[in-house]
């Protein structure tokens, strides 16, 4: 499914040599006075994504995946190594500038969904603009307009309650892409679907694949084969890239 032109296509995000290092427990405990065991979940992980391009990242649990996901959105910062999205040093960033990066140019889709349950799937949708100062109008064209884009307009005043789990995946990636980002990363994003489900989804990833950055992790293969090519991580390292 390789799209033409997509290695010539500016660079979304890119990172060299990534560690992400964890300090498990507290205190001096068992281990010794002021020892504490570290865990290293990445190990000096390095690659880029341009626009035009879907990466898959797939790996045992416990192999990082979900840590690179994370440090790729800003949610976190690496311990060493470069990550840089959107031009953005996110290692310079503040945790402020992160949140600015990740609602400017990141958008989230998440296995569960994570949808509000209060409000109905357009005022979810339309979440992420009220932090950018949009107006109520403007919200509401913006999200009527990207429900209608992902085969949903006619459920627009729904509550995710009233939603099939499809049609659940399906506000939550209109919400992913309500801000315009230029990065989308997915984790297990057909996790919770039924295989014909999972499949609407992924053509939708794959329409969306031509305008954006997509970071996708699964276990599941279909899944990945949506994407350009596929990173396989284990033990937080890089172990090979195929396509």
């Amino acid at each position: 499914m390789a799209r033409e032109g997509a290695t010539e296509t500016e660079v979304i995000a890119a990172c060299e040599s990534l560690v992400r290092e964890y300090t498990r427990g507290s205190g001096g405990g068992w281990f010794g006075s002021g020892s504490l065991p570290t865990v290293r979940a990445l190990d000096g992980v390095s690659l880029s994504v341009r626009r035009g391009e879907i990466v898959g990242i797939e790996g045992p649990s416990g192999s990082g995946k979900s840590t690179l996901l994370h440090l790729l959105a800003a949610l976190d910062t690496p311990t060493a190594g470069e990550l840089r999205v959107a031009g953005e040093d996110v290692r310079r960033l503040s945790e402020r500038g992160r949140a600015k990066l990740r609602l400017e140019h990141v958008g989230l889709v998440f296995q569960r969904f994570h949808l509000l349950p209060a409000l109905s799937a357009r005022a979810n949708v339309a979440l992420p603009l009220v932090e950018l100062g949009w107006s109520k109008r403007q919200r509401r064209e913006r999200a009527t307009s990207l429900l209608a884009d992902v085969g949903l307009g006619e459920r627009a005043t729904h509550r995710p309650g009233q939603l099939s789990g499809g049609e659940q995946q399906r506000v939550a990636i209109a919400r992913a892409l309500a801000t315009e980002p230029d990065l989308l990363i997915a984790d297990e994003p057909t996790g919770e679907l039924d295989t014909a489900t999972g499949r609407q989804v992924l053509d939708l990833f794959e329409d969306l694949g031509e305008d954006h950055a997509i970071v996708l992790a699964s276990h599941d293969q279909p899944t990945l084969a949506i994407a350009d090519r596929v990173i396989s991580l284990r033990d937080g390292r890089v172990q090979g890239a195929d396509r």
